[in-house]
């Protein structure tokens, strides 16, 4: 463990004043409201978007990188916006397509030290800047009218789960969930159907039908279109 670890384990078993605590939690109660009411103000004059998740990690030449790029960009002819959580990586990749299609290019960046600060690639204006994952998910959620998760690391795998644990209980309305990289997604999806389901039972069948799992831009794109296309919506934008 680093030094900076022990040292909020140590503050976290702190004897703190209990009226230090208490004005604490208050203040944070209002940084957390006021980074709602940004988020919320701020995105209901976009309109309808897609979110694009992904390591941060993601080289330029790497070919994750270019079919987020390509994803972005189809999905901005077709009238959607691009959300991305801002940073480099996949994110950029997608922020890059939207901007080069001429669409809109949201980043929804997290403050994070010594790791992230958002791409150039954001529309000056849809740039929001959050202190707390959960807020940003909630926007991210709201907001998103499809996810594609490119290929990536604990970030994204949260945000892969929560959205398909809200459509899986009805917390949200049923939205187009795209896996990006067969050679990456299906080690996962063999545990999750041999384990989880098979093995253990712990989800239901039909769990498995909530997201798609494909390889190329094409059919991430389609996958999308071809959903709404069912229900007669599109952007209305």
């Amino acid at each position: 463990m680093t030094p900076e670890g022990e040292d909020k384990i140590r503050k976290a078993f702190a004897n703190d004043d209990l009226n230090d605590v208490k004005a604490q939690n208050s203040w944070h109660i209002f940084k957390i409201m006021s980074e709602f009411v940004e988020g919320f103000e701020k995105m209901t004059r976009i309109g309808p978007c897609v979110s694009i998740f992904g390591s941060a990690r993601t080289k330029s030449e790497n070919k994750y990188y270019q079919i987020a790029e390509d994803i972005a960009f189809k999905l901005v002819q077709h009238g959607y916006g691009i959300i991305t959580g801002g940073g480099p990586g996949i994110m950029e990749a997608a922020n890059k397509g939207a901007r080069k299609g001429n669409g809109k290019s949201v980043g929804l960046n997290i403050d994070l030290p010594f790791e992230q600060k958002h791409n150039e690639f954001i529309d000056s204006d849809k740039c929001i800047n959050f202190d707390y994952f959960f807020v940003r998910k909630t926007i991210f959620l709201k907001y998103s009218q499809g996810f594609v998760a490119m290929p990536g690391g604990f970030g994204t795998l949260d945000e892969l789960f929560e959205a398909i644990t809200l459509v899986q209980t009805n917390k949200i309305a049923q939205f187009p969930v795209v896996l990006v990289g067969k050679d990456y997604w299906n080690g996962l999806f063999q545990w999750l159907k041999l384990t989880m389901l098979e093995e253990e039972k712990n989800i239901h069948e039909a769990d498995l039908e909530l997201f798609k799992i494909v390889d190329s831009a094409d059919e991430a794109v389609d996958y999308i279109i071809d959903f709404y296309s069912k229900y007669l919506l599109k952007p209305n934008f």
